[in-house]
Parts: structure tokens; sequence; C-alpha cells
């Protein structure tokens, strides 16, 4: 699923050349103790443990990734991030439920996972239980400067985590490129985005610090409004929105030998 981009030259599109979707915000829909800042681009749980479901503003676009940096955590609590999309408008919520997991989730229309690196991961109808398992990849494939998933072809410099400036954040930085850290470290950064499929479904992907960690959920409809899920639940106490540059057009990118390997 996940791999690296086709060697082409940048900005060579399979299908057609759509515009760069818009900048992330949060919604102002969003749970009892969340916090949101006049920018739209941080969100806090302010207290307890729960009560922490955001939304996205607008509903993602196809490929787009809703990205997010761990900001601050918070010792005592038992539980991590949590991240999904919905096919529910938030602005329809007459209450934002208290937990996204299972409380959104029996709503229906929503698709939520904990943050794991080994979570989840779907096999498609027919394909062996084998493809289901977490994807291991060799340390280069996680420093090329594209992530292919599926059609779409995203910058992955953004999609690491990064460390504060100082003595050793250099050495940390490398822990983050090779995805070696805990998935829900601080400053660790999660996207979760959707593909469409020709048969009008979606498969929906969780990428944790520039890794794709395959297709979590399937049989999403593609042809209604997607908006993401963020759970800022238990020991993750603030996030905020990492904008991702896709450059002159929004491209999709033709499978790679790489890719078909994987």
């Amino acid at each position: 699923m996940a791999a690296v981009s086709d060697p082409v030259e940048l900005g060579a599109p399979w299908g057609p050349v759509r515009s760069e979707p818009p900048p992330t915000r949060f919604h102002p829909v969003h749970g009892a103790n969340i916090r949101v800042d006049p920018s739209g681009t941080r969100a806090t749980r302010v207290e307890s443990f729960a009560h922490g479901v955001c939304f996205s503003r607008e509903p993602l676009a196809p490929g787009q990734v809703f990205l997010v940096e761990i900001e601050e955590k918070e010792l005592g609590w038992c539980g991590h991030l949590r991240l999904g999309l919905t096919a529910l408008d938030p602005a329809s919520l007459t209450i934002v439920p208290e937990f996204s997991l299972p409380d959104l989730v029996s709503l229906g229309h929503t698709w939520v996972f904990a943050i794991t690196r080994h979570h989840n991961r779907v096999p498609r109808e027919g394909r062996p239980e084998a493809e289901a398992a977490a994807p291991s990849r060799p340390p280069a494939l996680l420093m090329e400067p594209y992530l292919c998933i599926e059609q779409y072809r995203i910058p992955r410099d953004r999609l690491v985590g990064r460390s504060r400036p100082g003595l050793y954040s250099h050495l940390l930085d490398q822990l983050y490129e090779l995805n070696v850290l805990p998935p829900t470290a601080r400053r660790s950064r999660l996207g979760v985005l959707f593909c469409p499929r020709p048969d009008g479904t979606a498969d929906m992907h969780i990428v944790i610090n520039g890794e794709d960690m395959g297709p979590s959920a399937r049989g999403l409809p593609a042809t209604q409004p997607l908006y993401a899920v963020v759970d800022v639940f238990a020991s993750t106490k603030s996030v905020r929105l990492v904008q991702l540059e896709y450059g002159s057009f929004f491209s999709q990118c033709h499978p790679c030998r790489l890719c078909a390997a994987w």
C-alpha cells in the first residue's frame, strides 16, 4: 500500500489535475472540554480526560491529509489520541458525544480508531489475512521525499514529526524519520485521509510520521462529504494542525515499481 513516489518529474500526474486543497481548520463544533485557538489550528482539552472530540471545519478532499501534531501530553490517564472520518455533518449534532469510541461511532457513518502502529489494517475481500498485518518498511523507503498512498502522491517532509531545537535534536529527528518512537509520542504527526475507488466507495488510511499504516477501513461513501475526527483523549492533551504543501497542483501518482512490490 504505502510506498515511495514514481521516479518521474515532480508534478507528473496520473489522472486529472486538481487544485490544491484549502488549509485545514478545526470545526467550531467540538467536545465540551475542548478549546480551539482563534486561528482554528490548535485544540486543547482543558479538563478531565473525555469530551475531547474535534472535527475538521470542512469536508476533506480525496487524498487530502488532515494532519495533527501532538503538542502536549498529560500524565495520569490511560489511552491516547483517536483518529478517523465521519460522514456526519458536525453542525447537525445537537450534542457532541463524550467519546469518539464508542459513542460517536455508534451514531453510524463514522470510522474512528485508537492510534497504534499495529491497528486495524483490513484486507481486501478475497485477499489473504496476511495483507492485514502492519506494513514493514525498510528505513530507506521512509526517507523518500514522497509518500504514495493508492493513487495519491504526498510530500513526506511535513508528515514527519520534529523535535524542538536542542543539543540532541538531530538524534531525535532521526527517530521520528525512522518512525521508531511510540506513535503517540509528543511531537509525533498523525494524519487521516481517504482514497476513492472505482466502485464509488473509499478506503481510509492513517499516516504516522510519514508512514502509511495501510487501509484501516474500507467501503466508506466516497460520494458523501467526509469530515476528519480527532479525539483529544486521555494522555493526549493538545494537538495542532500541520499544513501540507502539495505543490503547484494536487497530483495523483502513477503506481511505481516499489509501490507494486508492497
